[in-house]
C-alpha cells in the first residue's frame, strides 16, 4: 500500500504542470523527480511505472465523451454542464473553446503521462549496472517509450492538424510543434526503439503491472517481454493504419496479439476499483439517470443490422430524455459497474485493423483474408457472413461499419471519418450544428516557447 500511495503522490504531482512547462517541483516531505533520475533503483523505477499506468486514466472519460460526441457516437447530457450538448455537437456553428475542460483536460493529463514515462527513460538511462542491470535497463525504456507513444497519440488525435510536441524532455527547451504526419512518424519511429529496447531486455519484465494487462500474464504472474512486444506491436499497426503504411499495418498487426480464431476482448485495459485512493471508472452511469447521463446516438441504432448482438451495450431506457432539442432512448451501458475495465488496445481492434491493411493492399488473396477477418467480427455480433460483394470499395464500406459497431465507445469513429474524407456524412443533429475536424491549440501552450 505504501508502494502505491507513493506512486499516486508521483503521478499527482506530474498534474500540476500546465501545458508542456514542465518543471520539478520540490517537496521535503516526498521525493522530488530529481530523486528517480539519478542513480534510480529498481524500486524507484517500479514506482514511476505504476504512477504511468494510473496516470493513463486521468480524464481518459472527458477524451471519449469529448471524440464520440463529435463523432455522433453518444450524447452527454449533463445538468452542470451545457457545453456537452452545445459545443461538441457544434451548435449553431459555434467553435470549440481553446480553454474549455474538453480541450485542455485531456491534453494536460497526456503531458502528465510523458512527464512520468520521460522520468522513467532518464532515470533508466542514468542509472548504473550496480543498482539496476543492463537488461531491466532495457525493458525501463522499452515499457516507458511504449507507453509514451500510446498517450502522445492520443493527443494527436485530438490536435490532428495543429500537431503536437513530441520533444518534451527539456522543460527550459521545448521542442517544436510538429504537423500531423510528422507527428506519426515520429510517434512510430518511438515504437520501433521500444520494440529494441525490449528485445535486448530478459524475458520476464522487472516491473509490476495491473491486472489489466492479465490476459498476457505468466504462470508466475509477471508479464513476459514478449507479450509486452506484442502489445508494442499492435500500436505500431494502428499507426501505420492511419499513415497509410499497409504493408507495415499488417506486418505489425501479424507480429501483435492479433488472434483471427481468438476472442475479440482480450487486450490490454485500464482498471479502476473503489479502494481509497483510486479511481472509478468514468464512463459508466446508472441506468435511468437524469441529471447527468449518456444515451446512444440515435443514428447508432436506427443503422444497426437486425440481431446485431452489439446493441446490447445500449439499453431502453424507461422513459426518452430530451434536452436542448436533442432525444436519447437508450442507455450507453457498454461498462456495467464503475470497476470495470476500459480497453486501450484489444483483439477486436487488431482483426479490423488487419482487415483494412488488406482492404487497402488489395494484392493476391487480401481481399478474401479481408473479408474472413471481418466475418469474425460478424458472426461474433451474431450476424452471419458478409454476402455483399467482394470488390474494394464495397468492403472498405463494411469494414467502416463494423469499426462503428465493435469499436463503438471506444473513441474511433470520429477519427475513422476524418481519415477517410466524410466527416460530412456524420448526422447533423439540429440545424445549423456543424461537425468539428479537430479541437483548438490548447490556451495554455499559445505563448509559450514554440507554441
Amino acid at each position: 500500500m505504501k508502494f502505491l500511495k507513493l506512486a499516486f503522490t508521483i503521478c499527482a504531482a506530474s498534474l500540476i504542470f500546465q501545458a508542456c512547462d514542465i518543471t520539478k517541483p520540490v517537496n521535503p516531505n516526498q521525493p522530488g523527480p530529481d530523486s528517480f533520475t539519478e542513480n534510480s533503483t529498481n524500486q524507484q523505477l517500479n514506482l514511476l511505472v505504476v504512477g504511468s499506468l494510473s496516470q493513463m486514466r486521468t480524464n481518459y472519460g472527458t477524451y471519449i465523451d469529448a471524440v464520440g460526441i463529435i463523432g455522433r457516437e453518444h450524447y452527454r447530457f449533463s445538468g452542470s454542464d451545457p457545453r456537452f450538448v452545445g459545443d461538441l455537437l457544434g451548435a449553431q456553428g459555434g467553435q470549440l473553446d481553446d480553454n474549455a475542460f474538453y480541450t485542455t483536460n485531456p491534453y494536460t493529463a497526456r503531458y502528465a503521462t510523458i512527464k512520468n514515462t520521460n522520468l522513467i527513460i532518464e532515470g533508466a538511462t542514468n542509472t548504473t549496472s550496480n543498482t539496476v542491470s543492463d537488461s531491466d535497463r532495457e525493458a525501463y525504456l522499452g515499457f516507458a517509450k511504449t507507453i509514451k507513444a500510446h498517450e502522445l497519440l492520443l493527443a494527436l488525435n485530438q490536435q490532428f492538424q495543429n500537431g503536437i510536441r513530441v520533444d518534451v524532455d527539456e522543460p527550459d527547451n521545448l521542442g517544436p510543434f510538429l504537423n500531423y504526419d510528422d507527428a506519426l512518424a515520429n510517434l512510430a519511429s518511438l515504437l520501433n526503439e521500444a520494440q529494441t529496447n525490449l528485445l535486448a531486455a530478459d524475458s520476464l519484465l522487472p516491473f509490476p503491472l495491473t491486472n489489466g494487462f492479465s490476459d498476457f500474464d505468466t504462470p508466475s504472474a509477471t508479464m513476459d517481454r514478449d507479450s509486452f512486444v506484442q502489445l508494442n506491436r499492435s500500436l505500431a499497426a494502428r499507426i501505420a493504419l492511419y499513415r497509410e503504411n499497409y504493408d507495415e499495418a499488417i506486418t505489425f498487426a501479424e507480429d501483435s496479439f492479433l488472434d483471427l480464431t481468438g476472442n475479440l476482448e482480450t487486450g490490454a485495459y485500464h482498471v479502476f476499483s473503489a479502494n481509497s485512493g483510486d479511481q472509478l471508472n468514468p464512463l459508466f452511469l446508472a441506468l435511468n439517470s437524469t441529471g447527468d447521463l449518456r444515451t446512444a446516438h440515435p443514428d447508432w441504432l436506427d443503422d444497426a443490422e437486425a440481431g446485431d448482438n452489439r446493441l446490447d451495450n445500449a439499453v431502453a431506457r424507461n422513459e426518452p430524455f430530451s434536452n436542448s432539442g436533442l432525444t436519447g432512448t437508450h442507455d450507453v451501458f457498454v461498462y456495467t459497474s464503475n470497476t470495470d475495465a476500459i480497453p486501450f488496445i484489444r483483439n477486436g481492434e487488431l482483426v479490423l485493423i488487419y482487415a483494412e491493411a488488406k482492404i487497402q493492399r488489395n494484392q493476391g488473396t487480401d481481399l478474401a483474408d479481408a473479408v474472413d477477418a471481418l466475418n469474425l467480427v460478424r458472426n461474433n455480433a451474431d450476424l452471419p457472413d458478409y454476402s455483399g460483394p467482394i470488390t474494394q470499395s464495397d468492403l472498405i464500406t463494411e469494414m467502416l461499419k463494423q469499426r462503428r459497431y465493435e469499436l463503438w465507445f471506444e473513441g474511433h469513429r470520429w477519427i475513422d471519418a476524418r481519415r477517410y474524407d466524410i466527416l460530412d456524412d456524420l448526422t447533423i443533429d439540429r440545424a445549423g450544428d456543424i461537425v468539428h475536424e479537430q479541437f483548438p491549440r490548447p490556451f495554455n501552450e499559445k505563448g509559450v516557447q514554440g507554441g
